[in-house]
């Protein structure tokens, strides 16, 4: 079963954000865009230059008004660690969710449970808290922000506009499409 258009499922985390402990629920998902980024753990290889990739692109997906959210089934505690001691994760300004308990994980459907981790998972989520985009990448495919900010807008584009779809490499400000019954096989 799909987990588009479903709402997220309650929870309580702890994470790391900004020198600070703070709690996360699925509260903090609503009224905003969020995007939940799984990796499967800290003080490996590809996970910080994933999440450095995130970094250096915060400052546009806060502009969307997008809210970040990077969860391993590591502890808080790991988190802090890790960003104390990463110059890499040390520029991460957005909050690092500990799932020990696999709550999350589970949740969402990216716990590998042999291993204790999760896979490599992303969800964009809408004001609504319910989950628009998922996307699940092997352990060794790296994702590229970039491309995540284009399909954010593509997201909210079409939430913001009922009736209109965005076409396959889409980008703010192309063209969109209205499906009707005009368009079948003219595309």
């Amino acid at each position: 079963m799909s987990l588009i258009n479903t709402e997220v499922k309650p929870f309580k985390a702890q994470a790391y954000l900004n020198g600070q402990f703070i709690e996360v629920t699925e509260a903090d998902l609503k009224g905003k865009w969020s995007v939940v980024f799984f990796y499967p753990a800290d003080f490996t290889f590809v996970c910080p230059t994933e999440l450095g990739d995130l970094a250096d692109n915060y400052a546009e997906f806060k502009k969307l008004g997008v809210e970040i959210y990077a969860v391993s089934t590591d502890t808080h505690f790991t988190h802090k660690a890790w960003h104390d001691s990463s110059a890499e994760i040390k520029k991460i300004e957005y909050p690092m969710v500990g799932d020990p308990t696999w709550t999350l994980a589970k949740n969402f459907e990216v716990l590998i449970e042999a291993a204790g981790l999760a896979d490599r998972g992303t969800f964009v989520i809408d004001p609504e808290g319910k989950i628009q985009i998922v996307e699940i990448n092997a352990g060794g495919i790296g994702r590229d922000a970039q491309e995540l900010l284009r399909k954010v807008k593509a997201a909210q584009y079409v939430h913001a506009h009922p009736g209109e779809v965005c076409p396959a490499k889409w980008k703010e400000g192309d063209a969109t499409l209205a499906p009707s019954i005009d368009l079948v096989g003219k595309i």
